[in-house]
């Protein structure tokens, strides 16, 4: 995993007004640039930094800044322009402890310059082991006690004289990251502000052929009405579409906010190189096929300047906004104004998307077309979206995530206050594949990609028309308040057939009260059954099947009304009056309502109804229960609490640390634990483990299965050797051992069999019965640690009865897991057991999924099985497997 400590290689990161700082650690070489910066201050700056205004404390402090790297002391800088302009630094005081001081250049504050620069400062020290930041300030300095304050983490003051003594616990605690994410938010829908509101744009490549790919940008910009400065740029001149075209960027009159870039790939370093020289602030690049020099080229001069990007390969971007009236893409058609927000990384899947939105009369707010996604990525959008005044649904398309926990944390944020949705993309082993091969991307697991999508509240569909369909439905109805559907059919067959697809969807079809169905007999036509689905007969008419349905949604016992329908020759309205009749009554807005016209050419429309709403019309039955399922499961989502990470006692963070740096020193690249390691590692976790003892002669196993066995006298024997994962497929334990003699019998099989092989062996008393589980996690390169959870043993594989969470698990995380799996009754006490000890269950993976958090170099761990009883979780076999990883801290703030 690569390091994104500014130790290792500088980043980029986002002030409040949208621009761009480079972090970086100090060199010796930055002496003369730090005195300046001091330099440079004003007298009352100095002295509130150094508590007096002379000039030698400027030389001192950058004698201390720029010395060379030590153990206990860290200093960082911000550079803009070439220039340094921020410092922030830590000197160890005692162990576990650092003092802490900060300056920002002159004309450089209020930009949260400082309070960034601390963000990184405080990730730095805690991978070094510091606990406590303490500062000295004068309590007149008002400006460097609010950067304290605002950190978001908790400061206690002292008054010592004119001086305040702070100290300031570097815990990463939720209102920590809370603070972060909110300061991170602002500065990243500031940045986007000149590429999806430019007050300029430049169209960078516009060909003489009608057909060329600048000149089909150009002209969506003039003929989708773009109401402010138009640019175009050919080296030879000339005039477009009624648009002057200039030989360079330079050459423009002004400078644009935005480029678009649509020239070959040799030529995009150039002229994103002259963009940023030119002060241009935001790049869509539409150019494909760049190799990596040109690839890292293009982002260096991104980073260099501080120009957002979007692309490269990709088919370009629009915002609806009347007032603006941007459509910088190469689509064939403009997008139609609206509410709705899309993302893509694929132009392909954006030109659907938008074709689709538009047949079904839902318009974009905005549309961005990530492509190759080297900057601009689906975590800014939803950023954007969630201020933008105008998104009230985001469709995403995402092929590959570049920081998946914080696009976590922002998603679960965000779909609290508008339904994301997105197409699983690159579910099976082969779609990966193609994934990877289309956009660079990394490939991900299937149960990741889903772990990720439902903590965050992510509606995720299977296919493009099923996320229209979704959609379709998340934009003209409410969403139910439960699983509870009353199906409505003309057609006693098309009813039935309805009824399975609710079912297979996991939806409920109630029976309806006699009362009810009585209410439902004196509107119907002779001969209907008003049972569930209510039969209303080939011979309903529209108002007689109005009134069916106004009755079913003034009863309180179903949450949702789909009507199927089929087109007959006995009634004299056909189906599609059936159907619009559907529309006419608003009061139905209350309610969730979706109809079924079997035989409908589309596979799904809106019906606009009275009050300038819409009822959405499905061709099949099992599309309009796949939205409804979709429907249910948001409004499920938030209707709960956010969820928290759960404080843990007994926790030794810093022995566990020092545990895997002792065995990576001497293994340094990684491999398993030996069983007294995995010992000592659970219990630095307070992971309780069923007593064992380790033995490498025969002797020896006699006397720990003598003092280890159980009240039965019976213990087991496991056998041992580097490398060895599966020890039933190996027949390499022997179970139910009584006496000496039975001991000694199953050492001497291991020795035989085993020969060359054997390391000795673990003694263990028998387990008591119980329900056996699996717990385990994977470090993700890319989603960080994975935990898993199901039904252990021997059906481990077999049975795949696993549920997965990204850590770090909160509460209801924790309850998800419990409950996912198929085993999950037997928990409960479902085949008269009783419940097991479902509070020592969620401890063993609240625990778990700490250690996964904690230990980057945890590449994998299996506690299998665990045993389940009423009293007690018990962890009998673990496997822990280490790497040589960095440490890497998912949210703080920084540009890819």
């Amino acid at each position: 995993m690569t390091s994104n400590d500014p130790a290792e290689r500088p980043v980029h990161a986002l002030l409040t007004d949208g621009t761009t700082v480079r972090i970086r650690s100090a060199e010796t070489g930055d002496h003369a640039a730090v005195q300046r910066l001091y330099e440079e201050m004003s007298p009352e700056n100095l002295r509130r930094r150094f508590f007096s205004v002379g000039r030698a404390s400027a030389r001192q402090a950058a004698d201390r800044c720029c010395a060379p790297a030590a153990p206990g002391r860290r200093a960082l800088l911000a550079e803009a322009a070439g220039r340094i302009i921020a410092v922030a630094e830590y000197e160890t005081v005692e162990p576990g402890s650092a003092d802490v001081g900060l300056a920002v250049a002159d004309g450089h504050h209020h930009q949260g310059l400082g309070t960034l620069l601390l963000e990184h400062l405080v990730s730095a020290a805690r991978d070094a082991g510091i606990t406590v930041f303490t500062a000295d300030a004068l309590a007149e300095n008002r400006e460097v006690l609010t950067v304290f304050a605002d950190l978001g983490l908790h400061v206690t003051r002292r008054y010592e004289g004119p001086e305040l003594h702070c100290t300031i616990p570097l815990d990463q605690d939720e209102t920590y990251l809370s603070a972060v994410e909110a300061r991170g938010s602002t500065a990243d829908v500031a940045s986007l502000e000149p590429l999806l509101r430019p007050a300029s744009v430049a169209v960078v490549g516009v060909g003489r052929k009608p057909g060329s790919v600048g000149r089909a940008i150009l002209r969506n910009l003039r003929t989708g009405g773009f109401t402010r400065q138009l640019f175009a740029v050919n080296p030879h001149g000339a005039s477009f579409m009624g648009v002057r075209a200039h030989p360079s960027v330079g050459s423009l009159p002004q400078v644009p906010d935005l480029a678009v870039l649509a020239v070959p790939a040799a030529a995009v370093p150039d002229a994103a190189e002259e963009c940023g020289k030119c002060g241009v602030r935001a790049l869509v690049v539409v150019s494909a096929g760049l190799d990596a020099a040109q690839a890292q080229s293009l982002l260096s001069s991104c980073r260099a300047y501080g120009m957002r990007l979007v692309g490269p390969n990709c088919l370009g971007i629009a915002n609806t906004d009347r007032m603006l009236s941007l459509d910088a893409t190469f689509a064939a058609h403009h997008p139609r104004p609206g509410s709705a927000g899309v993302a893509v990384q694929s132009g392909g899947v954006g030109i659907a998307l938008l074709d689709g939105l538009a047949r079904l009369g839902i318009g974009v707010s905005s549309f961005v077309s990530l492509g190759d996604k080297y900057d601009v990525s689906g975590n800014d959008l939803l950023q954007w979206w969630e201020c933008d005044n105008a998104t009230d649904l985001a469709l995403l398309h995402l092929e590959s995530f570049g920081n998946p926990r914080a696009f976590s944390r922002t998603a679960r944020r965000v779909t609290r206050r508008l339904p994301v949705l997105t197409v699983d993309a690159g579910r099976t082993s082969q779609g990966r594949r193609a994934a990877a091969s289309h956009t660079a991307a990394a490939a991900t697991l299937t149960m990741t990609r889903q772990a990720l999508f439902t903590q965050a509240g992510i509606t995720a569909t299977r296919t493009i028309d099923e996320l229209l369909a979704t959609a379709a439905l998340f934009h003209a109805q409410p969403l139910p308040a439960g699983d509870r559907v009353a199906v409505v059919t003309n057609a006693g067959g098309a009813g039935v057939l309805a009824a399975d697809a609710c079912a297979e969807a996991g939806l409920n079809l109630p029976e309806l009260p006699s009362a009810v169905m009585d209410d439902l007999r004196a509107v119907l036509p002779e001969g209907a059954a008003p049972g569930n689905p209510v039969d209303a007969t080939a011979a309903v008419t529209e108002e007689r099947l109005s009134a069916c349905v106004d009755r079913l949604m003034g009863y309180g016992g179903v949450d949702a009304v789909l009507v199927v329908l089929v087109p007959t020759a006995v009634a004299a309205a056909t189906g599609d009056v059936l159907v619009r009749s559907l529309t006419r009554s608003p009061a139905r807005r209350d309610h969730t309502l979706a109809a079924v016209s079997l035989g409908q050419d589309v596979s799904v429309t809106l019906l606009p109804t009275s009050d300038d709403g819409a009822v959405p019309s499905y061709a099949d039955p099992q599309s309009a229960a796949r939205a409804l399922s979709l429907a249910v499961a948001r409004s499920r989502w938030l209707a709960r609490p956010p969820g928290h990470v759960p404080t843990l006692d007994g926790i030794e963070t810093e022995a566990a640390r020092a545990l895997v740096e002792t065995f990576l020193a001497g293994r340094p690249e990684g491999g398993w634990l030996e069983p007294r390691d995995c010992a000592a590692l659970l219990a630095c976790y307070g992971i309780p483990q069923l007593p064992w003892a380790w033995a490498d002669s025969e002797d020896d196993a006699v006397l720990a299965a003598e003092r280890l066995k159980g009240p039965d006298g019976l213990t087991v024997l496991k056998a041992r050797w580097p490398g060895l994962l599966h020890k039933s497929d190996q027949r390499a334990l022997h179970l139910d051992l009584r006496g000496d003699s039975q001991v000694r019998a199953a050492y001497r099989d291991f020795e035989t069999r085993f020969a060359g092989l054997l390391t000795g062996v673990i003694v263990q008393p028998l387990a008591d019965r119980g329900t056996e589980l699996f717990a385990g996690v994977v470090q993700d390169e890319v989603f960080g640690p994975l935990i898993l959870f199901g039904l252990g043993g021997t059906a481990t594989e077999v049975l795949a009865d696993q549920a997965a969470r990204l850590a770090p698990l909160t509460d209801l995380d924790v309850h998800d897991l419990i409950t996912a799996p198929r085993c999950a009754p037997l928990l409960f006490g479902q085949g008269g057991n009783g419940p097991v000890d479902l509070e020592g269950l969620e401890q063993l993976l609240l625990r778990l999924s700490r250690m996964a958090c904690d230990l980057p170099q945890l590449a994998e761990a299996d506690f299998n099985p665990v045993l389940a009883t009423p009293g007690a979780i018990t962890t009998i076999d673990v496997r822990v497997r280490l790497l040589p990883r960095a440490p890497h801290d998912p949210y703080l703030r920084r540009l890819r």
